[in-house]
Parts: C-alpha cells; structure tokens; sequence
C-alpha cells in the first residue's frame, strides 16, 4: 500500500530524514510515533503529496485512494448532514448524475456503481459517524456556520471517515475529541476495512487500535508488528542489548590495546602486536543511541489545610440568570482527592471547573472554600490568554515582581525553558512549549487544588509520562478533564459523571464507563434512538452541609469511642508487658492475681468501647443515607 525507499528530506537546513525506509501494507493500521518536531506531520505531507513516479522515494498502491483531514468544514449553510455526504464525491457524483442521467445504459451503469458501493446506506452510515463523534441528532440539520471551530473540525473528521479512503491519514484526531469521542473513534479504526496512518500521542489509541508502530527516530523509519507498548518493550530490550554487547566490545578493545602497549616494542612479539592493531582497526564500533531526555514537570507541595476545601452546595452552573447548564451540584474536595471529570462535551465539564476554580459565579446555591485555600487552573483555551510579544521571562515576572533577573531565568530554567527558549517570543513556541509555560504558571501558585482541563493536547508521549509522575508525586488535590485515558486512570482514583444537567461522583471506573459509551453506540447503529449514558447517581437528598449538622452528636460519640478505645488499649498493653515477667509470681502473687483481675476489667471495658463505636458508627450510615 505505501513504500517509503531511502528518502531524505532538510527543512530550512534543519534534516529530518536521511535514507529513511518502510513499507506498510494493505489492511495495516500504523501508528506513526516520535518525539514533537521530529518530522512526523511533514511525513504525513510529503505522503499526501507523492507523485506516481516509479522511482519516487514516496511510492503508494496504484490507484488507491487518499484521505485526510485538511482543514476544518467550512462555515457554509449546508447542513452537517450534507457537508458529511459530500465528502465521499464518488457517490456525491453518482447520486447526481442518478437524478440528471438519461442514456439508459449509462445509468443502468450508475445504478449499479451505486449498489456495489452501498451508497443507499449513505446516510445512515454518515448519520452513525457523527453521532459518534459526538454531535447529536437534531445536530445534523444544523447548518455548518452555527459551529465552533472545534466542532467543524470533529465535522472534517467525519467526512473522511465517510469517504473511507484506501489510505487514511490522521494527524492527531483525537485532540478534538472528548473521552468519549476517542473512545469511539478506537473503535471504529479497528473496523475500519482500509489502511490507517495515524499521528497520535494517546497511547490508548495506539495500543488499542493498531496493529503496527512506524518509529520515526534518529532520522530514520523502523516498523514493528504489535502496538505501542510491545514497540516500547522490544526497544528497552534492544538497548539493553546494544548497551551490553557495548560494554563486551570496550572490554575486548582495552585487552586487544593493552597487549600493543606492551609488545609493541619487542621484536619477537612485533607481528602478534601488528595483527591486534589491525584488529582494532576493524572493529566497527557499537553506538549508543542518545536518548533525548524529557524536561520533569514540578508541582511543589503546598501546605497543609483542613478538609474539605472545597464545597458545592446545591448550586446551580451556568452563564445566564434562569438557565443553568447544571442543576443541584453537591460536591465536595478533600486534600487526597484525585478526580477524573468525565461526561461529553458540551455537557457542562468546563463549567464545573470554572465554577470551582472561581472564573464563573454561581447562579444559585453556595460555594464554600476554606480559608487560604489556592487553587490553581489550567485550560486549553488559556493558550490565548499568553501575551503575545512576550517571553517566558516576562510572564513570570508578572508573578514574581521582586525577582532579580538571575531568580527569573532560574525559575524559567525550572519550568523547563533554556536561555534561547526563555526569551523566545511566546507567539514562536510550539503548543507543547505553550502548555508547559502554562503548567509551570500554576505551579508557581503552590496550589491545593490543581484543576488540569485537557492539558495534553499538544503533549508528546514522553512529556505526558513526565506529567502522570509530576502529578502522582504532588501532595495536593487534582481534578482532571481529559480524553487520555492513559493519563487518567494512572492519576485519578475516582470519578464524577457530568451528565444531562448533572453533576455527581460514579460509581464505577474508566473501565466501567467506556463500555457504557461504546453500548451506546452500538445501539445507535442498531438503528434505533440514540442511546443515552445513564444519568449520574441521584443527588444526596440532603447537603452534605446539612448531613454534617444532623450527625454533629453520632461523630462526637464515635470520636469519643476511638479515644477510649486507645487508652484502654495503651493500658492493657503495659499490664500485659508486666505479666509476662515470670518472676511475678514466685516474687508477689497478690499483686499477680491483682494485675490479672485489672486485665479482666480492662478488657471488658474495650469490648463495651469498640461495640459503642460499632453502634455509632452505623447510625452515622444510617442518618447520613436518610
């Protein structure tokens, strides 16, 4: 299907490929891998712009069709639905000329390209994309204009799909998607009847849905049967060997030299020391691979607060008086708290954190914070918000006034910048440069709370693997909005569902939750209604505010119970320290048969404290569920 022989390639001097080779064949779904700014999306174009020269060092099956997601749909009066269609303009084509044809034997010709293609099944087939990629029914009437820019790329991605090229080729589509979408999206590229060449940093994706990996590394293409962490495994494995056959290697040169130096001068030893000369000579040295290290993220530990620290009582969220998007929020987050928001788009996840994070009031019920507490968000769409003409240094000066300008550049040097990228105008940075000046931003608040909305979008894989240590090492409360579901469930150990004007914990995992979104989607193929993801658990008839004052007594008697329950425990344990001297009862059996009385009692007495605790722990239960 594709033959990459021997290609090089410079950009602005800069080479990003020298002699690489591959072939991928039919039916493969590829995943193409490497750093960021190693040349994979200018593989992608070179790919797309390939001639069909025999002897081009770009080479793709005769005949076969490409696709790709050039840009998003644009902002026309066509209905989604349309725009979708027209994507596939071989049947686009055919359904015309079926209306406006009028040789007979042609459109009999028509008709039957048209039944071998399936195009009749057209609509359903497009309808089942979209709904998919997360627009709804009454979506695909709209016009395309009524989008934003994100939905009209997600659009652009449906269409391709539609057309279901030969070879398909995807740079990164899941950064417009939810969690859901992705999920979907893994789904449908294992079915997918064609050859796949994807761009991605989700490793989810990469394990789940391809059956082969294209390592752009070094300059240079090596292919590998399997997904990404079978690659991962095979390379460790291969280093390993390289480094030890290296170390073999070194051993065997510095015998071979150390016999030169020896007999070199000695005539009877002269041809031994020659012939290991010669064999140094031709030793082809085993090179080590320098493997490009990752700058860490840091998040500092801030200092300890009182749980909870933050509280929503039966609030309701949104941006305009009288129509919230959720209702009846009562959700609280404690200094442990590893949270990962879940639920489509549009459903209101950016609003939750934004009400949380303090950027959107509340357009009823209460937000309770506690005192001091620092919560540090981060957003995509604070991408927009860096100054332009402004570097690194100038945006942390802005946090940091009384810094000297050694301070600056050795915080901007924390974050991950060197002095050419520190004073780089902002407007020059890559998107991943972008989210780690962001990232390194919130850090410098020392936050309790740390509120990450999609923060890997423009994240290589190694730099997300940095993010889930930097966070797994923090001390403080995360909330997390993501569609890496790699990322979340090494970080989050529960969920919240965001769900048709909702907003509550779920009970279940991430494992729990993508089978919930992909039997909703097969019932849409099913052809019929749209199944809908079940609604999060009810809300707490009562506040948790309110259940705290209702059990203000039952707590106080289960924190006496746990304090009796330590000091008859201390007691008992220095009573029996004493009777296991077995002096005592020759020495004093009075004072023997005392200290045992004693234990007999204080045991008793721990038995009716830990039955007291039992008592009061389940009318807690019992009044809190009430």
């Amino acid at each position: 299907m594709l033959t990459i022989d021997n290609l090089t390639y410079r950009i602005q001097g800069r080479m990003l490929l020298d002699g690489a080779s591959a072939t991928l064949a039919a039916g493969w779904k590829v995943g193409l891998i490497g750093r960021n700014g190693t040349g994979k999306s200018t593989l992608l174009r070179l790919i797309r712009e390939a001639d069909e020269d025999a002897d081009a060092a770009i080479r793709i099956g005769k005949a076969a069709k490409l696709g790709w997601v050039a840009q998003e749909v644009e902002a026309s009066d066509r209905t989604l639905l349309d725009e979708t269609l027209q994507a596939d303009t071989e049947r686009h084509a055919l359904m015309q000329a079926a209306e406006t044809e009028t040789d007979p034997m042609k459109l009999a010709e028509v008709h039957e390209r048209l039944t071998a293609t399936d195009a009749w099944s057209g609509e359903a087939r497009a309808a089942s994309i979209l709904t998919g990629l997360g627009f709804s029914q009454a979506d695909l009437g709209r016009a395309c204009r009524e989008f934003s820019g994100g939905w009209r790329m997600r659009a652009a991605l449906a269409g391709v799909l539609f057309a279901e090229p030969d070879l398909l080729l995807l740079d990164e589509p899941t950064n417009y998607l939810d969690l859901e979408g992705a999920a979907w999206l893994e789904s449908y590229l294992k079915r997918y009847p064609h050859t796949v060449l994807l761009v991605s940093h989700d490793r989810e994706l990469l394990n789940n849905a391809v059956t082969h990996i294209l390592a752009l590394e070094h300059l240079k293409l090596t292919v590998h049967a399997g997904n990404y962490d079978s690659w991962q495994k095979k390379r460790a494995e291969q280093l390993a060997l390289a480094q030890a056959q290296k170390a073999k290697q070194d051993k065997q040169r510095a015998h071979l030299q150390s016999f030169v130096d020896r007999f070199r001068a000695k005539a009877s030893k002269a041809t031994q020391a020659q012939s290991r000369i010669k064999m140094l000579e031709r030793m082809q040295d085993i090179v080590i691979p320098l493997e490009e290290r990752t700058h860490p993220f840091n998040f500092p530990d801030p200092e300890k607060l009182a749980s909870p620290l933050f509280v929503l009582d039966d609030a309701d969220l949104g941006y305009t008086p009288g129509q919230p998007v959720l209702r009846g929020v009562n959700l609280r987050v404690d200094n442990d708290d590893r949270i990962a928001i879940v639920g489509a788009n549009g459903q209101g996840k950016s609003t939750l954190v934004k009400a949380i994070a303090g950027r959107l009031k509340l357009l009823d019920g209460n937000r309770v914070a506690a005192p001091k507490v620092e919560i540090g968000y981060f957003s995509q769409d604070q991408l927009d918000e860096l100054s332009a003409g402004q570097n690194a240094i100038d945006h942390v000066r802005r946090m940091r006034p009384n810094a000297t300008e050694g301070q600056l550049r050795s915080i901007v040097a924390q974050i991950g910048f060197n002095r050419d990228k520190a004073e780089t105008k902002v407007e020059k940075l890559s998107g991943g440069e972008k989210v780690r000046l962001l990232l390194g931003l919130t850090a410098l608040k020392t936050p309790h709370i740390l509120i990450l909305d999609e923060p890997t979008s423009h994240l290589d894989i190694d730099s997300r693997e940095a993010l889930i240590l930097a966070l797994n090492e923090y001390q403080g409360a995360v909330l997390l909005i993501t569609h890496d579901v790699y990322l979340a469930e090494a970080t989050a150990e529960r969920l919240w569902l965001v769900n048709q004007g909702r907003a509550a914990p779920y009970d279940g995992d991430l494992s729990d939750y993508r089978a919930l979104v992909l039997a909703a989607d097969k019932s849409r193929e099913g052809g019929g209604a749209p199944a809908l993801l079940p609604p999060p658990p009810p809300a707490p008839k009562r506040s948790e505010t309110e259940i705290r004052r209702a059990t203000a007594d039952i707590r106080k008697r289960i924190s006496a119970a746990e304090r009796e329950m330590d000091t008859l425990q201390g007691k008992l344990a220095a009573l029996d320290k004493k009777l296991a001297d077995p002096t005592l009862y020759d020495r004093d059996p009075a004072e023997a048969q005392s200290l045992g009385s004693e234990r007999d009692r204080l045991a008793d007495a721990l038995n009716a404290a830990e039955q007291a605790w039992l008592e009061a722990n389940e009318a807690y239960e019992a009044e809190a569920s009430a």
